[in-house]
């Protein structure tokens, strides 16, 4: 079996040094270049020491350019505005690209979606293959379930995160709005305080908690009369957002362009 070499954007950051791991690790794949921002103190480092692995004979370089030469396939996890000038280098090199930034604009995400009329992108708010499960789930129970039930989304993360609420429980709203045939632009409602009035039936609620190391927990309440159905996916680890990001990178390389997400990875369609 022919090893993929992968690049990975963002190696020094949180989730950039648990990919660096996941890669070394995982057979068939391997660590070919590594890349952070032309400031960041690390430039120059061993992507595995900065990971925790030890050497692993890739320095973390500034340009993502230069690193795809060496790649057939790069893992994004960064910030909004990088991962779309990540998308164009990706574009003009033919590499193959798995993105797990949040927090994309409306824009940003059109620019991914043109990136991807020429490569092929996977692209998933949550790369947890136990996540992608519930969103098949939710799928499932809200077509079951209809209008009769009140939907809350509760989601908790640590305090360094910046967007709210987390990319995983916007794409929960947009799958059970899509199966219940409403707009989540149009239907959700994120928090509530003072007098509200009753609540209607046709919002989606969204609850945001921002509280010390919490890797991630989303809970969705399907709340009926007289029964109340939950699903709750608990992450103690990053570990398994890498791995599934990994097990993306495999499968994406050799795809025609295209737009993909962790359901076409997991063969959930």
């Amino acid at each position: 079996m022919d090893t993929i070499p992968v690049a990975i954007a963002g190696a020094a950051g949180r989730m950039g040094r648990m990919l660096v791991q996941a890669v070394h690790v995982e057979a068939g794949v391997t660590v070919a270049a590594a890349v952070e921002r032309e400031d960041d103190p690390h430039l120059g480092a061993d992507a595995g020491t900065v990971a925790g692995i030890g050497e692993i004979g890739v320095r973390i370089e500034g340009s993502l350019d230069r690193a795809l030469a060496a790649a057939e396939v790069c893992i994004d996890f960064t910030l909004p505005e990088p991962t779309v000038e990540h998308a164009g280098a990706c574009r003009s090199r033919g590499c193959p690209m798995v993105v797990g930034t949040t927090g994309l604009s409306a824009g940003q995400l059109a620019a991914l979606a043109d990136a991807a009329r020429d490569v092929a992108v996977v692209h998933a708010p949550n790369m947890s293959v136990g996540v992608n499960l519930c969103f098949k789930l939710l799928d499932v129970a809200a077509r079951a379930l209809g209008d009769g039930v009140d939907v809350e989304i509760i989601e908790a993360h640590h305090r360094h995160k910046v967007d709210a609420p987390s990319g995983t429980a916007v794409r929960m709203g947009e799958i059970i709005a899509g199966a219940l045939g409403r707009d989540l632009a149009e239907c959700a409602v994120y928090g509530r305080e003072g007098h509200t009035g009753a609540r209607d039936r046709r919002t989606i609620g969204f609850e945001t908690i921002r509280a010390g190391d919490i890797v991630g927990e989303h809970t969705v309440m399907f709340g009926g009369d007289g029964e109340r159905i939950e699903l709750t996916h608990r992450s103690s680890s990053r570990a398994n957002y890498a791995a599934g990001a990994v097990r993306a990178a495999r499968w994406v390389v050799g795809r025609p362009p295209g737009l993909y997400d962790m359901q076409d990875v997991l063969g959930l369609r």
